[in-house]
């Protein structure tokens, strides 16, 4: 039998926004490798009634809990005591726990605090989940029919909590073994990527196929379930042969990697250098590129050429295409990379230019951006207008369209 599991995450600066929920992201891919089905996230504040009320909810078709946040030492930290109260199970303090803790004070030089003691007391019936990375240990309690764990809220303690304590438990029960993969593709929109895939997306049971929109990309989720490993992967493989078959042409990972990750990739494997001239996305390129691990193999230089005056000192870009085009053009953009090259020599040059509005000062529309690419003594330049004019959407996508071009180049020459 499936396991159906609600994730329940309690704290009310969770609710004012104050902190960004990461810990719902984390337990519902970890539970989805263990055969376990999240059928719905809730999130409550440090209130008892409320509380209450959300725990009959998250019972109502499940058997399975799991909470995250509200074991800390003070007064609005009343999680423990709302679920002892909704299991019928008395507190009771728990003397290896008060001494484990006493003993993390004392290793971090610190004098406890009175109301710590709180967290050494535990419901009745309970299993203790240790936590070596915090004051507060979680525990679990099942009354036959209903079974919860309950974790603290920080994602340093919650995570090694959960993956050391919990999971090892809920895999005894898995009911099968779930297999997927995160495609991404460039080039196309969800709905037509959904209809090229309609007679497979009809017809599925397993393994089931679903696509996500991204901002300006999107991606399909093939997934199986199956009662081994092997076999979920060899259905979710049968599938993807069919998928690239039809849409293949648009697809750039089957690893769900961003988009920047598989260009590193490529050009890591190829001993390829990269070189950016950057105008109207500010050197958000050379960010997005090296934040990823390993970039430094790759990237020789940025330069941010946001007025005329560096785009003619740093690149060489002729006044005069500055006069008759504007800095906003094919012209400039093809300038802009050939003097990148003469810079820098890198295998790979990418340039752009454009308006992120909302003013241009020129008669041209925001959104309207330029691309620039040399590699291998050939220089494309190509035309872009942004649909979203706001300027971090226009940056955003003219990111991508960098990133896309390089993407495309390196495929087409498949060395």
């Amino acid at each position: 039998m499936i396991m159906k599991a609600t994730i329940l995450t309690i704290g009310t600066e969770i609710l004012f926004g104050s902190i960004t929920n990461t810990n719902s992201v984390f337990l519902s891919q970890q539970l989805q490798f263990l055969g376990v089905d999240v059928l719905r996230h809730i999130t409550v504040g440090d209130n008892e009634d409320r509380l209450l009320g959300a725990l009959d909810e998250a019972f109502k078709d499940c058997d399975l809990v799991l909470t995250t946040g509200g074991l800390g030492p003070t007064e609005d930290d009343m999680t423990k005591e709302t679920i002892s109260k909704y299991f019928n199970r008395r507190l009771k303090e728990d003397p290896e726990q008060l001494t484990i803790l006493k003993e993390w004070y004392d290793k971090q030089g610190r004098t406890m605090a009175r109301n710590n003691v709180k967290q050494a007391w535990l419901p009745e019936g309970s299993t203790v989940l240790p936590n070596p990375n915090g004051t507060a240990p979680g525990f679990y309690l099942s009354d036959g029919s209903r079974q919860i764990f309950v974790m603290p809220g920080p994602p340093r303690e919650m995570k090694p909590m959960f993956l050391n304590h919990v999971a090892p438990r809920l895999s005894e029960k898995r009911s099968g073994y779930l297999y997927y993969k995160m495609v991404r593709t460039i080039g196309i929109g969800e709905s037509d990527l959904e209809m090229a895939l309609i007679d497979l997306i009809d017809g599925q049971t397993d393994p089931t196929i679903a696509t996500y929109a991204g901002d300006f990309s999107c991606s399909l989720r093939v997934a199986s379930k199956r009662s081994s490993l092997e076999e979920s992967k060899n259905a979710v493989e049968e599938m993807m042969v069919r998928i690239r078959a039809i849409a293949g042409k648009y697809i750039y990972s089957e690893d769900n990697e961003e988009l920047s990750e598989t260009v590193l990739r490529m050009m890591k494997e190829r001993g390829l250098t990269l070189s950016a001239a950057e105008s109207v996305t500010g050197g958000q390129f050379a960010k997005e590129f090296t934040d990823i691990p390993g970039s430094s193999a790759v990237l020789d230089r940025s330069l941010v050429t946001y007025s005329n005056r560096a785009k003619i000192m740093e690149l060489g870009v002729n006044s005069k295409t500055l006069e008759e085009y504007g800095a906003v053009s094919s012209r400039t953009a093809e300038e802009m990379v050939l003097g990148l090259y003469d810079v820098s020599g890198s295998d790979v040059c990418i340039s752009v230019t454009g308006h992120a509005g909302p003013d241009t000062g020129d008669g041209l529309p925001a959104g309207l951006f330029y691309v620039g690419l040399y590699y291998k003594g050939k220089v494309t330049v190509k035309e872009f207008r942004a649909r979203r004019t706001l300027r971090p959407d226009v940056r955003n996508f003219a990111v991508l369209q960098m990133f896309r071009m390089i993407y495309e180049a390196l495929d087409a020459f498949n060395i």
